[in-house]
């Protein structure tokens, strides 16, 4: 699946106030002088920019599979390197380049749990900083009557097969903690929700929330009702977990 310039620019802010400040210290606190740092599924950079603001001088090879965002990266930041792969294929490929660090935001909630068996197995003993990924809980404000109905068929469609197999969706960080625990190595995890006022971001949301209920069964009319009176609410928060690895 393939992320536009428009709604990634639009979330950017949110993700960028959302993670967690403790855990993307440790991680920064960690890497050596002269770090290189390998992103996953990188869109146009947000992860990059979010850590070159509180950490300068690293390097970065950022993948995606989509050629216009690393496009995109690469304008906006000319020293970067970028390598577009196909991260559901070529995973053993893309790991294979050095790197003191993996990491990776908003990603492993669409993949599977042979995909993330993968990364553990193909991380081999690097650190890994993965955030923002979605833990399944969402608070609007104010409530409606359709709320569980449409938050369960999401949570339905986040399960889907979204180019790497069945999906974990809420369950992702909880199971990479599993494996990356019995890998050897010690974790640390934090909430990171989006805490969203009413504005553009919030009915973009929203749109994209009710579409995929729909897909998975909630009903053209319960979307569709719920949709229109989530772009008159006041506030919305969006559970994600951050997540940080490391071998002692």
């Amino acid at each position: 699946m393939s992320f536009d310039t428009k709604w990634l620019d639009l979330r950017e802010p949110a993700d960028h106030a959302a993670r967690d400040c403790n855990l993307l210290n440790a991680f920064i606190n960690r890497l050596p002088a002269d770090p290189h740092l390998l992103d996953l599924g990188s869109g146009t950079g947000s992860t990059m920019r979010a850590l070159s603001a509180v950490r300068s001088g690293i390097r970065w090879t950022l993948t995606d599979h989509d050629p216009v965002l690393l496009a995109e990266a690469k304008r906006r930041a000319p020293d970067i390197s970028v390598q577009q792969v196909d991260l559901a294929r070529d995973l053993a490929a893309v790991l294979d380049i050095e790197a003191d660090a993996i990491t990776a935001s908003a990603l492993i909630d669409l993949v599977s749990a042979d995909w993330l068996d993968a990364l553990v197995r193909l991380a081999d003993t690097r650190m890994l900083y993965i955030a923002l990924s979605y833990d399944g809980s969402e608070t609007w404000s104010p409530e409606h009557q359709d709320d569980a109905v449409i938050l369960e068929a999401f949570q339905s469609h986040q399960r889907s097969d979204k180019g790497f197999g069945p999906a974990l969706g809420s369950g992702a960080v909880p199971y990479l903690q599993k494996a990356l625990e019995k890998a050897g190595y010690t974790v640390m995890t934090a909430a990171s929700p989006w805490d969203i006022g009413s504005g553009l971001l919030m009915n973009t949301l929203a749109d994209g929330i009710a579409a995929a209920a729909q897909e998975a069964g909630a009903g053209e009319a319960v979307s569709e009702r719920w949709r229109l009176f989530r772009h008159k609410s006041e506030r919305c928060s969006v559970g994600h977990t951050d997540l940080f690895a490391f071998r002692a």
